[in-house]
């Protein structure tokens, strides 16, 4: 069997990584991607890291030379015994037997930190939400489901802020795609504007003949080698679908993956959609996919070494 097609995506805690990467697996089907969190390798539980003064941003608090083993081994197509850390009360628990299948979801806070585990990806995204609303986003997470106030929440923000600055956000550079959310003109927080940072890594698709459209149509900057492709929160649904149905066109040997349910997420629960969501997944959706493509037929991929960016 061919070796998986991996996708990575990285950010700081509560950028965004679940909301993206729960609704690819969905769509690629549970039973053919294998998940992994490269933030079950802490060295430390939590009661650990408060005694060594210490938070799980820092590389010297996470196994970071396993879990480049680890990732090693899936792109080879062999099973792993991967450790598992319990966000609900901060210790570990038994390790899960991993198999490797025909894609290879991995997300987490430092799964760029060495180049041997960027090296292992086809496709690298990178989270970079404002900091007003990743810190909203933190709060709402962790006061919901993880039983903190909202003062430890915070406080625990500024004593990990070093460390984001140190070790999380540089990451940034090494990345195919970078990807911000942020409240738009209408300030509806189901209608965020997305802005895409597209690098030469990848052979991204034709999106110009999509430009305009309004002053809330999209827009695509060049910047260099790059381009920004910015997606308005509240982009007309009809066009939106315009938009996704030219991606698709290019995925027509992968039409079995389409699906009404890109962009979904939920607040508390209650299910909303975004389009804007919608089309980033999609994008990132059309690199994996073609990506696999690309590894079936005998190659490897189709992600142009990416020169590390200082």
């Amino acid at each position: 069997m061919p070796r998986p097609a991996i996708l990575g995506v990285v950010g700081d805690s509560a950028a965004g990584k679940t909301t993206i990467t729960r609704g690819l697996v969905r769509i690629l089907g549970e039973d053919r991607v294998t998940h992994v969190c490269t933030d079950d390798y802490h060295r430390f539980d939590r009661k650990q890291r408060a005694e060594h003064g210490i938070t799980p941003l820092h590389p010297d608090c996470n196994y970071i030379d396993i879990a480049g083993q680890h990732l090693d081994l899936l792109r080879e197509g062999k099973a792993i015994l991967k450790p598992v850390y319990r966000h609900a009360d901060g210790t570990f628990g038994p390790p899960d037997y991993v198999q490797p299948h025909v894609f290879t979801v991995v997300e987490g806070l430092l799964g760029y930190h060495t180049a041997a585990m960027r090296d292992c990806y086809d496709v690298r995204v990178y989270l970079a939400p404002p900091e007003d609303l990743r810190r909203k986003w933190k709060v709402q997470r962790d006061c919901s489901r993880r039983g903190y106030t909202t003062d430890e929440v915070l406080t625990e923000l500024d004593r990990r802020e070093p460390d984001s600055a140190a070790f999380i956000r540089p990451q940034e550079r090494y990345a195919d795609m970078v990807v911000s959310f942020f409240a738009g003109e209408s300030g509806d927080p189901d209608f965020l504007d997305a802005e895409v940072v597209l690098r030469e890594g990848l052979p991204h698709p034709d999106l110009s003949p999509f430009i305009g459209n309004g002053a809330r149509g999209i827009t695509i900057e060049g910047r260099g080698s790059e381009r920004l492709l910015r997606i308005p929160g509240d982009l007309d649904p009809a066009r939106a679908a315009e938009i996704e149905e030219a991606i698709w066109d290019k995925l027509h040997f992968a039409t079995h993956l389409r699906s009404q349910r890109l962009g979904e997420f939920t607040v508390g629960i209650d299910l909303h959609r975004s389009e804007s969501l919608a089309l980033v997944q999609l994008l990132v959706l059309y690199h994996l996919v073609v990506a696999r493509a690309a590894i079936a037929l005998g190659g490897d991929g189709t992600r142009a070494p990416l020169a590390d960016r200082s």
